[in-house]
């Protein structure tokens, strides 16, 4: 039988070895690792992702190629640097492969940037990026308080940088500090500075701690990538948005950050920063003796005008007396003015009435005199008589009151028949339960008041009342009262 009759060509390999996907996949995987082993590769990051486990997964890429590349969360940790795309680094680690998607990687043990040029790169666009966004406007910059009661320092409370501070302050104005620490370096430096930065002016009056006057961002010099964090962008809005003015105090006078320009004030040291932030005590006591006594030297020269100036002006003015010589003169004057023009009307008025009474007739004037006298007899007599009348008329109301007043006094009642009740003391007894068992009594009548005493075997509210003794016993007669107003009393 033919090849052709047989089902096709075997290709002439009938005894090649079989093999799954799983041991080709491990044998490719062997054969990279063992040939290879670690590598450097330059490239630039691309496809950038950070995993919520950790991990972080990029492409190393050039002009032809693309490597994918992965960084354990253990190694992330220990980056100097956060990654970023477009960003060219350099690699260590090993290659291998992963079998699930058919496709090698490098597993990167170290990453550091491929040269100062990229880093500057990178930051030289974040600045023009923050710059455009009004972050380094000199509008926004706040002015530092003169003397602050309490600073904020943000640094490592183990570094040099702290100390450095607290001595400075020390020597010239002692203040209180409050220091937040943070790392300064490596991996979530940057988040640490800028949660430091918003606790601080997150305090407020009613917190426990009080809240500074004054920040103060500091770190020791180092490389570029010793001091990336206070280039992140994380570091320059939290600076942006603090309401509490801000000092930067990063590295040495030469190496500048992001944050030096979103600052309220740079300082080049951290020592230079706590200058900044304090004056000299004993120049600023030196300070205010010599403005005081330049105060003193000024007050005395300015009295020393003014008096000179109040003497030459109060030569030129008139004296009290000759001021009231002038006063009285004018007053003589007016006065004998006055008495002349009197006089004068006095004789003008006189003349006058002499004139109109030559023009009268004597009969006119003794009929005007006895008209004028009979007409206040008249009006004499009518007002004696409306007086006796509105006498009369007094009179008998009050007679018609007084007797209404008689009819319903108490004297009239007890003529009816009734008596009252009263404690020997004086005070009326209104109600049985007002009259204890032996409790002196007087009942008074209409002719007269009986003395007793209530029963001590009274049982019930109602008071039973035995007669005094004999000898105890008044007897009063009832005086008349000829015009029957006589004295009265309450019938209560």
């Amino acid at each position: 039988m033919s090849d052709q009759e047989t089902g096709g060509d075997t290709g002439g390999t009938p005894n090649l070895p079989e093999y799954s996907v799983s041991e080709i996949a491990a044998a490719v995987k062997r054969a990279v690792e063992d040939n290879f082993g670690y590598v450097r590769i330059r490239g630039e990051v691309s496809g950038f992702l950070a995993a919520r486990s950790g991990h972080l997964y990029f492409s190393l890429k050039d002009d032809r190629a693309v490597i994918d590349s992965v960084v354990w969360r253990g190694t992330a940790g220990k980056l100097r640097f956060k990654p970023e795309d477009g960003l060219e680094v350099i690699c260590t680690g090993k290659l291998s492969t992963y079998a699930p998607r058919s496709r090698y990687q490098l597993v990167v043990d170290a990453m550091e940037p491929a040269g100062i040029g990229a880093l500057m790169a990178l930051l030289e666009e974040r600045r023009q990026k923050l710059s455009a966004e009004g972050l380094f406007a000199e509008e926004r910059k706040k002015s530092l308080p003169y003397l602050p009661r309490v600073i904020g320092v943000v640094t490592s409370p183990t570094g040099a940088v702290i100390r450095d501070i607290l001595h400075r302050l020390r020597d010239r104005f002692p203040s209180r500090v409050l220091l937040w620490p943070v790392l300064v370096q490596g991996k979530g430096a940057a988040e640490q500075v800028a949660a430091a930065i918003r606790g601080f002016n997150a305090l407020d009056e009613n917190s426990t701690i009080p809240r500074p006057d004054l920040l103060i961002v500091a770190r020791g010099g180092g490389s570029i990538e010793d001091l990336w964090a206070f280039n992140e962008e994380v570091v320059a809005r939290a600076v942006a948005e603090s309401e509490i003015p801000l000092i930067s105090a990063v590295g040495h006078e030469t190496d500048t950050t992001l944050i030096d320009f979103v600052s309220d004030r740079r300082a080049p040291t951290p020592t230079a920063a706590a200058e900044i932030a304090v004056p000299v005590r004993s120049e600023l006591v030196a300070g205010n003796q010599d403005l005081e006594r330049r105060l003193g030297l000024a007050a005395q020269r300015l009295l020393a005008e003014r008096r000179r100036d109040l003497d030459g002006l109060s030569r030129g003015l008139r004296g009290p007396r000759e001021l009231l010589a002038l006063a009285r003169q004018r007053l003589d004057e007016g006065a004998d003015r006055l008495h002349r023009a009197l006089l004068t009307f006095g004789a003008e008025k006189r003349n006058g009435l002499t004139a109109i009474a030559a023009r009268l007739r004597p009969r006119l004037v003794l009929e005007a005199i006895e008209g004028g006298d009979r007409s206040l007899r008249d009006f004499d007599g009518r007002q004696l008589r409306a007086v006796q009348g509105r006498l009369n008329e007094h009179r008998l109301r009050l007679g018609a009151q007084g007797k209404l007043l008689d009819s319903l006094s108490f004297e009239r009642v007890l003529e009816r028949g009734y008596a009252m009740v009263r404690h020997r003391d004086g005070g009326v007894v209104m109600a049985a339960a007002a009259a204890g068992p032996g409790s002196p009594l007087a009942i008074r009548f209409h002719d007269g008041e009986v003395a007793v005493t209530v029963d001590d075997g009274a049982a019930d509210s109602s008071a039973k009342v035995k007669p005094a003794p004999a000898k105890a016993r008044k007897k009063t007669k009832a005086k008349s009262d000829p015009g029957g107003q006589g004295p009265q009393g309450s019938l209560f």
